[in-house]
């Protein structure tokens, strides 16, 4: 048999890998007696931990969350991984990054020697995607408050601005809360977003919760509903395609580039390329405004003929005369 504090290790780390343990199943994987398994759950709980007793058939235990944190049991892998993420955790743009840097410490000293000199030699550099400005940092109570409420499926009502005050616009305008189901709290480019019901608009809306001042008390608990598309990754790409919602870029043109299609796809992220010969392929790709998708395809350092539509040949002519202005030096035309 095991010596106890071995023993109470191996039982700690069984109550962790599954939520209900028949007392029989545990006596047998630990190979000692079920009068055994009581006493070293009593020791448990004498330690900190919470763990409850169910009755039938199969009773057994079940380790639920206390008031206190008690020690934590992780194996290797599951070490490693926590000392990558709050390494990275500077990226979240959740306001986290001194509380992740004290929790990596902690977690470091309590490592035996073997996992700490693996930490060590593993150096994470979280290096952010260039910006012109900064992404702007959101409150941890203020996630932690969106998160709960849609946990809960409770109304929620909040304040939405840059830099205003609590029920003012950017105008200084007093105006009414915002009124809405909270569905999802998703991260896309760096920064938080809240999907919900809006119920005074009765749309769907993402709001950026770096501009959200909850209000409290929440409201009613809701239904959820069922999110366009059913899938919410979709659903937020979507959005930052188009405006209005569709899902597509707002302009989207076909050209053909005197270029090998592998060439081309290797630069295209959401384009669709379609190889017409050894050296010739046919680009179809969207963006936000026609002078922008024209600037898009012309970085590709070939021959372009435009397929379609019109404002897409339109915008060639424009940049054309603009890069031609440049050239030369003449002032722009109107």
């Amino acid at each position: 048999m095991p010596k106890t504090s071995a023993r109470l290790l191996s039982l700690l780390s069984l109550l962790q890998a599954r939520r209900d343990w028949p007392g029989a199943l545990l006596a047998e994987r630990l190979d000692v007696s079920q009068r055994t398994v009581r006493r070293d759950v009593d020791r448990l709980r004498e330690l900190g931990y919470p763990i409850a007793a169910f009755k039938g058939p199969d009773g057994g235990y079940r380790l639920e969350a206390g008031t206190e944190l008690p020690p934590l049991l992780f194996d290797d892998e599951q070490a490693v991984a926590l000392a990558i993420a709050l390494q990275i955790a500077t990226t979240t743009g959740a306001g986290i990054e001194e509380a992740a840097a004290r929790a990596l410490n902690t977690v470091r000293q309590v490592m035996p020697a073997r996992l700490r000199h693996r930490i060590d030699t593993l150096q994470v550099t979280a290096v952010e995607r260039p910006a012109i400005r900064p992404d702007p940092q959101v409150d941890s109570g203020v996630l932690m408050a969106l998160s709960a409420a849609v946990h809960a499926r409770e109304v929620l009502r909040f304040d939405y601005g840059p830099a205003s005050p609590p029920g003012a616009d950017d105008n200084g305008v007093h105006t009414p809360p915002r009124r809405v189901q909270p569905h999802h709290l998703v991260t896309w480019g760096g920064r938080w977003y809240l999907v919900a019901w809006d119920l005074d608009r009765e749309d769907w809306r993402s709001f950026r919760a770096d501009r959200i001042t909850p209000r409290t008390p929440t409201g009613p608990r809701f239904t959820p509903r069922e999110l366009p598309g059913g899938e919410v990754a979709a659903f937020v790409a979507g959005r930052f395609l188009g405006s209005d919602g569709s899902g597509d870029w707002p302009c989207r043109g076909e050209v053909i580039l005197d270029l090998p299609a592998a060439a081309v796809s290797r630069y295209t992220r959401d384009g669709v390329v379609e190889e017409l010969g050894p050296d010739r392929c046919r680009l179809v790709l969207g963006s936000w405004s026609w002078p922008a998708l024209a600037a898009a395809i012309g970085r590709f350092d070939a021959d372009i003929e435009v397929v379609g539509p019109a404002e897409l040949k339109d915008a060639f002519a424009h940049l054309a005369q603009r890069f031609a202005n440049a050239a030369t030096g003449s002032p722009a035309t109107p």
